[in-house]
C-alpha cells in the first residue's frame, strides 16, 4: 500500500469542510478509482500556519520515510501577515528539501500545489484589504514555489486560476474553499500524482 504525506495549512486540513471533502482525501479517492493502492493521507497541517510554523511542527513530528507521495502547499499566511518574499523563498526552499527527503530523495514524488487567491473571497471583499495587491503578492509567492518545484523535477499543480474563477465555491466562512472547489483542485492534481505513482 502506497503512503501519502500532506504538508500545509488550512487548505490542506480543509478548514470548514467535512474530512472527506479535503482535497488530500479526494485525491486518494481519485487515485483508488484508478486502481492505485494508496493509504489515507497523513496530514501535517493547521489553519493559520506560516512556513516557519509548519517547519517547527515537522521538527517534532514522527515520520516514517520514505513516503511514496508528499504534497506541500504553504504560504498564504506569510502573505496575509505581510511577511517578506525573500523570507518565504528561504523557508519554502528548506521545507521543499525536507519534503524531498521524506519522499526518499525522489523529487518526482513531491507535489507542490500553488497558493489560491484569497483576495477573490467574500471575506476579502469585506476586509478592507487591497485585493489587487493580494493577487500580485500571491503571484510572486507562487512564482517562487513554482521555480523551486520545476527546477528540481517535482510536480507543480497550479490551482490558483480555479480560485479566481470559482469565486462562489466557498465554505460557510466565506474565506476557505468549499468541497466542490476542492474537487476542481483534485481534477488538476490527480493526473499528476497518478503519473508519478504509475511506476510505484
Amino acid at each position: 500500500m502506497l503512503r501519502y504525506l500532506a504538508l500545509g495549512d488550512s487548505y490542506t486540513i480543509g478548514e470548514g469542510v467535512p474530512e472527506s471533502q479535503r482535497w488530500p482525501e479526494q485525491l486518494v479517492a481519485s487515485l483508488r478509482r484508478q486502481g492505485i493502492g494508496i493509504d489515507r493521507p497523513r496530514i501535517i497541517a493547521t489553519t493559520g500556519w506560516t512556513t516557519d510554523e509548519l517547519a517547527a511542527a515537522m521538527e517534532v513530528a514522527r515520520f516514517a520515510p520514505p513516503y511514496d507521495l508528499v504534497s506541500l502547499l504553504i504560504g498564504v499566511n506569510n502573505q496575509y501577515r505581510g511577511r517578506p518574499l525573500d523570507e518565504y523563498r528561504m523557508q519554502f526552499g528548506e521545507l521543499f528539501a525536507d519534503a524531498v527527503a521524506l519522499a526518499g530523495q525522489r523529487p518526482s514524488r513531491v507535489l507542490v500545489v500553488s497558493i489560491p487567491d484569497w483576495g477573490t473571497t467574500t471575506f476579502a471583499a469585506g476586509s478592507g484589504r487591497d485585493t489587487a495587491r493580494i493577487a500580485v503578492e500571491l503571484d510572486a509567492f507562487n512564482d517562487v514555489a513554482r521555480e523551486i518545484a520545476v527546477n528540481t523535477g517535482a510536480m507543480w499543480a497550479d490551482i490558483t486560476p480555479i480560485s479566481r474563477e470559482q469565486v462562489d465555491l466557498l465554505a460557510d466562512d466565506g474565506l476557505h474553499p468549499s468541497g466542490r472547489q476542492y474537487t476542481l483542485w483534485t481534477q488538476v492534481i490527480a493526473p499528476l500524482a497518478a503519473r508519478a505513482l504509475g511506476g510505484a
